[in-house]
C-alpha cells in the first residue's frame, strides 16, 4: 500500500511539473499590423465583417489564424516570429484580391522577425470620393461621388447606395439608428449622389451622431464605406 501511494505521489509531481512547464511557455509578442488599401487609401468596410487568414509554416499547424479588418480597414495581430502566409478568402471584401492562375486566393508570404507593418494592396470595385455631411432641421444630409475602379469585363454595377447614422462610431447596415437607401438603377449621376435621413429621438439624448455612406455592389456581399464622420447639432 505504501508503494502504491509512492507511485501516486510521483505521478502527481510529474503532472504538476508538466503543467508548470506548459504555463511557462512564452506568449507571442511580435506585432504585425497594417491596412488594406488602394493606392495608399485605406478601404473602409463594415466592422468585423471582412476576414483575412494567416497560416504559419511548420509546427504541424494546418488551421488558419482568422481575424477581421477594422471598419477603418486596418488590422493588428500579436504573433510568434516565423514565416506566415496571408490571404483574403474568396468572396470576402468589396474588392478584388489577387488570385493564382487556378483562381484561388494568392498568398502574401511574411517573414516575421520583430514588429512589422505590412499594407495590403487590393483593387476595389468602387471608391467613395469627396463624401460630405451636414445637419439641418433634424436631418443628416450626405453627398458623394461613386468612382468605378474596375472597368474591364470583371467590373460590377452598383446595387444600391445607403446613408447610415448611429449614436456610436460603429456605423453600418447592422449598426445604425437611421438609414436611407437609393437603388442603383435610380442613381441619375454617380458623380453627384445626395441622400438624407431623419435623426430619431435618442435615449439618453445626445447632441451628435456619426455618419457614413456605403455602396453595395451587385454580386458582392460586403459594402465599401466612407470614413465615419461625427456631426454635432
Amino acid at each position: 500500500m505504501k508503494m502504491k501511494f509512492h507511485y501516486i505521489g510521483l505521478l502527481a509531481l510529474l503532472i504538476a511539473a508538466a503543467s508548470c512547464k506548459k504555463d511557462n511557455y512564452k506568449e507571442p509578442t511580435t506585432v504585425l499590423k497594417g491596412k488594406v488599401h488602394y493606392q495608399g487609401e485605406a478601404i473602409q468596410v463594415e466592422y468585423d465583417r471582412v476576414p483575412f487568414e494567416l497560416y504559419q509554416f511548420g509546427f504541424g499547424k494546418v488551421g488558419a489564424i482568422r481575424q477581421s479588418f477594422t471598419q477603418e480597414g486596418t488590422y493588428s495581430c500579436v504573433l510568434f516570429d516565423g514565416q506566415y502566409k496571408l490571404i483574403v478568402p474568396t468572396g470576402q471584401g468589396p474588392f478584388k484580391w489577387k488570385q493564382t492562375t487556378s483562381g484561388s486566393p494568392d498568398s502574401v508570404v511574411i517573414n516575421l522577425k520583430g514588429n512589422q507593418t505590412l499594407d495590403l494592396e487590393v483593387t476595389p470595385y468602387y471608391m467613395i470620393r469627396t463624401p460630405q455631411f451636414s445637419v439641418a432641421s433634424g436631418k443628416v444630409n450626405g453627398s458623394f461621388k461613386a468612382e468605378k475602379i474596375v472597368v474591364d469585363a470583371t467590373g460590377k454595377n452598383i446595387e444600391s447606395v445607403s446613408l447610415y447614422i448611429n449614436k456610436t462610431q460603429f456605423v453600418s447596415s447592422a449598426d445604425n439608428i437611421g438609414s436611407t437607401t437609393i437603388a442603383g438603377g435610380s442613381i441619375a449621376d454617380p458623380n453627384n449622389i445626395s441622400m438624407q435621413v431623419t435623426i430619431p429621438t435618442m435615449t439618453p439624448t445626445q447632441n451628435y451622431v456619426f455618419a457614413r455612406v456605403g455602396i453595395k455592389i451587385v454580386g458582392v456581399e460586403d459594402r465599401i464605406f466612407s470614413p465615419v464622420t461625427k456631426l454635432t447639432f
